[in-house]
């Protein structure tokens, strides 16, 4: 499944993307920050719901050991997560299901 180029990014203001290195990077790479409001994760409800999944699922089952062990549940996660894991938002069909159908 291809993969289109993020052109803006909804985030906390968290000091980690408010730094010049961040800022600087996403300016050379074309992309718009977007800060949502502190306190207000509903802005951002995407990513908030996708956050409480993946720590649902994947970061509070494992003790990891090392990064490369991270990236490697990671990935299988996201295989499942993408291929065989229904949606509620996608009328019970997974995004594979979905994007098939469409």
């Amino acid at each position: 499944m291809a993969r289109l180029p993020l052109r803006k990014f909804a985030l906390i203001t968290g000091s980690e993307f408010t730094s010049e290195v961040f800022t600087s990077w996403a300016k050379v790479h074309g992309i718009m920050i977007d800060y949502i409001k502190p306190g207000c994760p509903y802005q951002n409800a995407y990513i908030e719901r996708f956050n409480r999944t993946y720590r649902d699922d994947v970061l509070d089952l494992y003790i990891f050991n090392n990064l490369n062990e991270v990236k490697q549940i990671t990935e299988n996660w996201i295989e499942l997560y993408n291929t065989e894991r229904p949606h509620d938002s996608l009328n019970d069909m997974t995004p594979l299901e979905y994007r098939n159908a469409a």
